[in-house]
């Protein structure tokens, strides 16, 4: 295997350094995509006729979606300008990353968490303090405060916690947001929050209708409940003149006018959604508990997926996923991620599941209840 060639032109060390993101595998025909957190229903009813006619394709969007931003406003009772749209969820954090840190500060999170957070505090030149899970792979939120220095300019709190599934309590994230600095930005990454079915998790909305949270931004998305990951819609909620630094920092015109009519559409038939995230969840609760009756430490999950902690196995053991026609999205020396798909696919992870579960060594991290 030869060298990759130098590149031509002077680029940033740390950023020359840096792999390119890792999408989700895809699948053939044949087999079930398990690997992207999509969601494995349709667009919901009136949305593709919605979209189909915006054919005004010669005209450019309208740069702030205004009419996304009103209609969401009003459902959280807050003003427009307390809310931002982006091309997806994961544009407006760079946006805040790059508005709140640079060379010299620091961005804390959990690791393993979503895979973008560490080549975010990169590329806005800042460094990434990356704080453990606890043992079943949940945030250690007091760690994170104590990480907390006078360089820390963000901090990104993921719930539930994508890869791995658990959710941050309310009673946790108060206390934790009681010993950050009034002056340190929280992102509060809810991309999955529709899926949440535990009583006391954290609810960013909730949250910013309390006092004292000036501090905290709230991230969601059309991409994973609403089904639109094909078109790239998210927003964020909070105090406007933060949402200004993000604004600022945003590429123009990023939102297209199909994204903005979709989620309109999207947020008109709430019932089907409510419906077809029902079905997910009790999926995903069949899923995991059939999978720890079958020998894995499954952490609580509530997204979309769960997480087989498969440790230094996890490359082989996605081979034989992918071999029974089941894409799943492995992490080298951490663990396999598996989307909730459709009804089909269930009984098959679970046979691939139980089979590869028993090659583990004894006292496997992967293996067992905590």
């Amino acid at each position: 295997m030869t060298d990759a060639p130098e590149i031509p032109v002077r680029v940033r060390p740390e950023v020359a350094a840096l792999p390119p993101y890792k999408q989700g595998k895809q699948a053939g025909a044949e087999a079930f995509k398990l690997s992207s957190n999509e969601n494995p229903f349709d667009p919901l009813p009136g949305v593709l006729e919605r979209v189909r006619a915006a054919t005004a394709l010669n005209r450019y969007p309208d740069a702030s979606a205004a009419r996304l931003r009103e209609r969401l406003a009003e459902r959280f009772g807050v003003t427009a300008d307390a809310v931002h749209i982006g091309a997806g969820s994961v544009s407006i954090l760079a946006q805040l990353v790059q508005a709140t840190s640079g060379p010299g500060d620091e961005v804390i999170f959990a690791w393993r968490s979503f895979e973008a957070y560490p080549w975010l505090a990169t590329l806005a030149g800042a460094t990434a303090v990356l704080v453990p899970l606890t043992d079943d792979a949940r945030h250690d939120l007091p760690a994170m405060a104590a990480a907390v220095t006078d360089r820390t300019r963000a901090i990104i709190v993921c719930s539930p916690n994508n890869p791995t599934g658990p959710v941050v309590t309310q009673p946790e994230f108060d206390a934790f947001i009681a010993r950050v600095p009034a002056d340190v930005l929280v992102i509060l990454d809810e991309a999955y929050a529709e899926f949440v079915t535990a009583a006391d998790a954290v609810d960013g909305l909730r949250t910013l209708g309390g006092t004292g949270h000036a501090n905290v931004v709230v991230l969601r998305t059309f991409s994973k409940a609403y089904g639109l990951a094909g078109l790239r819609v998210g927003y964020a909620v909070g105090h406007p003149r933060i949402l200004d630094a993000a604004r600022s920092t945003a590429i123009p015109l990023s939102v297209t006018a199909l994204a903005e009519e979709a989620a309109l559409a999207s947020l008109d038939v709430e019932d089907e959604l409510i419906a077809h995230v029902g079905v997910i969840s009790e999926r995903r609760d069949r899923l995991a508990a059939a999978l720890r009756d079958a020998g894995w430490r499954v952490p609580d999950a509530q997204g979309n997926f769960v997480w087989l902690p498969a440790g230094d196995e996890t490359l082989a053991l996605a081979e034989a996923f992918d071999a029974a026609g089941l894409i799943v999205r492995p992490f080298a020396g951490d663990g396999i991620r598996i989307s909730v798909g459709e009804e089909e696919s269930v009984e098959k992870v679970l046979r691939i599941a139980e089979s590869v579960v028993r090659g583990l060594p004894e006292g496997h991290s992967g293996r067992g209840l905590a």
